[in-house]
């Protein structure tokens, strides 16, 4: 009885895996430069994402503490004043790929509508964008590019540095999910 139990929880497990995609390596690339004054860019490449492939619905994790700039006095300033990341840890998404097919992907990148929940600062907002999937062998690669304002999640911005930050930041993502 203790060997069909265990049995039935693999098979279960296996069969539940089976339709979700996952990586702990993703990317995201924000920039708030403007120009001609210092560049705002920085890189987190251990963002969790998980993609479910019978419904579409995708869901990311990001620790704030993980974006890397160039500067790290800039690195030091975004985490401390203005994300205040040791209140708010974590940025997340949570949104569905509208239409998704898993059958419908190939090695050509494939568009699909993205709306979802950004949770960045204690904050929510609707996104709306379109992601770009393609297969990669046995993986799939999701990557994605929008924008965001700041003040949307009640990030503020001293005036003394206003003119030096994009009011709108670029986010790009991308994961291979296996």
């Amino acid at each position: 009885m203790k060997l069909l139990s265990i049995y039935i929880f693999y098979i279960g497990t296996v069969g539940f895996a089976q339709d979700r995609k996952i990586t702990k390596t993703g990317e995201i690339i924000f920039e708030a430069s403007v120009p001609s004054f210092e560049e705002i860019k920085a890189i987190n490449e251990t963002v969790s994402c998980i993609l479910n492939t019978k419904t579409g619905e995708i869901a990311s994790l990001a620790l704030v503490k993980g974006f890397r700039f160039k500067i790290a006095l800039m690195e030091e300033h975004f985490n401390e004043n203005y994300i205040e990341s040791k209140r708010y840890p974590k940025a997340t998404f949570k949104g569905i790929l509208k239409n998704f097919d898993m059958n419908s992907l190939g090695i050509s990148p494939k568009e699909f509508i993205l709306n979802g929940k950004l949770e960045i600062h204690g904050k929510s907002k609707d996104v709306t964008t379109t992601a770009i999937l393609r297969k990669k062998g046995d993986s799939i690669e999701i990557t994605s590019n929008f924008n965001v304002n700041p003040a949307d999640f009640n990030i503020k911005i001293p005036k003394v540095v206003s003119e030096k930050v994009a009011k709108t930041v670029n986010i790009k993502t991308t994961f291979l999910l296996k």
